[in-house]
């Protein structure tokens, strides 16, 4: 699911933003630190360690052409698709989200945050924070960017009415208020360093303040909307009185699904569509040996992972849980699934190029002796158990027909259950006792931990609950010594690897067929599209 670390970036350049403030060298003070690196231009940190100006996100090679209409065809559509930035679940709605918004923040290359509406963002002890707005900011009805719509868009995700998909997340703003014509303040109820990065996610995207009807976007962003579908298409032309000067470039979008990769691959290549995700690796060679096309290969934190549901039969045993990680032979999944487009993981979700990675948890061996016995425990050997797999989940089918086979072998029947992505996140992701999840790297350990594995998160996938690794989650926020937070890390990667009923076994490297004519694009590796941004910032060549 859909599904976005300040980390590693891939070629291995670390980051000092907020959390990691007690690293930094030169006698800077821990209030000059968190004051210098949100204000304006933010710091990153290169390989040596040295604080240097982060790059624009969008570096650019050569002049922009400014014209043009593009069609991007991703993997998913449904009637559920949204124009509510708050009920945002996957890519579509993203990238969808992208074009009509903005946010207070957003990420760069390396995953920095860059101020976008807030022109800075200060605190003294990361609870209180002080965010100053950009003035001259108008929404696409004319009318002005206020503190009032930062308030609204914020505390919405409070109310269990609004539905919100990060409400876990926004239950730590205690409150959110404006202090002046042009300044908000946030409050935390503790501390998060965290903060820049969490607002740059699309569900906190800024809207107008009172907004409840959706049926078609009034922000700030790049595009306004001309014709919005859901589970058909969605057509935005470009904003003419954008805030940024020169942008956006292109004069048209259009954005839609194509759920079928085969499908999404022939429309590429026919020239109806310029830019495809979800790519299968098995069309990597078609795709790079046609003249006028690219495939952008791009590391990342994203992973399908086995769910086993720990609130029903047969994953409320332990036994089960654990005999189900021992059937994944994670070297061939990553060989026949993905064809080595992946880094074997280790049902831990902080993947290799997190600087939060644990990397002395033990890897978790294929040792089929090893599930016989933990299944036999269970007393499902000889039974059959259905598996459900989907496309919308990528890999998931070749992962559920290999661990068949591995099954198989020990006396376990699994019965794979190959369904349309169609609806997949709606009536089955999370619904059933055994099934596929798929998700999206997210900016930090943070957003991931909270998210998806804290015992109240809507997204729980296994409905694991356990209250050891609640309390690590609330003590790493308030963290800010890097080694101290990263131990905490630590301890609860090692929780979920032991007692969570999910199995992660590769981190997928992200792969996307792109038009060689689009010009601009920079991976972003937290999600496709350039971390579903590139709306703003890619152009036609002619």
């Amino acid at each position: 699911m859909s599904k976005n670390k300040i980390e590693q970036n891939p070629a291995g350049d670390q980051l000092i933003v907020g959390e990691s403030i007690e690293n930094v060298r030169a006698g800077f003070s821990r209030r000059d630190m968190m004051r210098t690196v949100l204000a304006g231009s933010l710091l990153g940190a290169t390989s040596t360690g040295l604080l240097t100006i982060a790059g624009s996100a969008q570096a650019q090679t050569a002049t922009p052409r400014r014209g043009g209409k593009i069609r991007i065809a991703t993997q998913s559509s449904a009637t559920s698709d949204t124009l509510d930035p708050a009920k945002t679940a996957h890519s579509t709605d993203y990238t969808r989200a992208h074009m009509f918004y903005n946010g207070l923040t957003s990420l760069d290359t390396k995953l920095a945050p860059e101020m976008v509406l807030a022109e800075s963002m200060l605190t003294n002890d990361a609870t209180v924070w002080v965010v100053k707005l950009r003035s001259g900011i108008r929404f696409h009805d004319g009318k002005p960017l206020t503190p009032a719509d930062v308030v609204y868009s914020l505390m919405r995700h409070k109310d269990p009415a609004t539905a919100s998909k990060v409400k876990v997340i926004a239950d730590q703003f205690d409150s959110v208020k404006a202090i002046g014509p042009n300044e908000v303040q946030i409050k935390l109820t503790g501390p998060n360093a965290d903060l820049p990065v969490i607002l740059a996610t699309a569900q906190f995207l800024i809207i107008k303040d009172g907004t409840t009807n959706f049926t078609t976007a009034n922000g700030t962003g790049a595009f306004k909307c001309k014709e919005f579908t859901p589970g058909v298409r969605t057509i935005a032309v470009r904003n003419e009185e954008y805030w940024k000067s020169g942008k956006p470039y292109l004069d048209e979008i259009e954005l839609f699904g194509i759920p079928d990769e085969a499908a999404r691959v022939n429309a590429l290549l026919s020239g109806d569509v310029h830019w495809i995700n979800e790519l299968n690796p098995r069309s990597t060679t078609r795709i790079k040996s046609t003249a006028g096309y690219s495939v952008l290969e791009t590391k990342s934190g994203l992973y399908s992972d086995l769910v086993i549901r720990q609130d029903v039969v047969p994953g409320n045993s332990m036994d089960f849980t654990l005999g189900m990680k021992y059937l994944m032979d994670r070297e061939q999944i990553k060989a026949a699934a993905f064809r080595g487009y992946a880094v074997v993981a280790n049902d831990q979700p902080i993947d290799p190029t997190n600087r939060f990675f644990f990397a002395g948890l033990p890897q978790r061996p294929y040792d089929p002796d090893k599930a016989k016995f933990h299944l036999q425990k269970a007393g499902v050997i000889g039974s059959t158990i259905p598996l459900v797999a989907s496309v919308a989940a990528t890999g998931s089918v070749d992962i559920a027909l290999l661990m068949q086979q591995s099954a198989q072998k020990i006396g376990l029947k699994l019965d794979v259950k190959r369904l349309p992505a169609d609806g997949y996140w709606s009536n089955q992701w999370m619904k059933v006792p055994l099934g596929f999840g798929n998700i999206n790297p997210r900016p930090s350990a943070d957003i991931l931990f909270t998210q998806f594995f804290k015992s109240d998160a809507q997204w729980n996938e296994s409905g694991w609950k356990n209250a050891q690794f609640d309390q690590l989650l609330v003590a790493s926020r308030g963290e800010t010594d890097f080694d101290k937070r990263k131990k905490l890390y630590a301890d609860m990667q090692t929780l979920v690897h032991e007692k969570c009923g999910i199995g992660i076994p590769v981190f997928i490297t992200n792969l996307e067929g792109i038009n060689s004519k689009i010009k601009g694009i920079q991976p972003i590796p937290l999600g496709a599209f350039m971390n579903y941004t590139c709306a703003e910032y890619v152009w036609l060549e002619a």
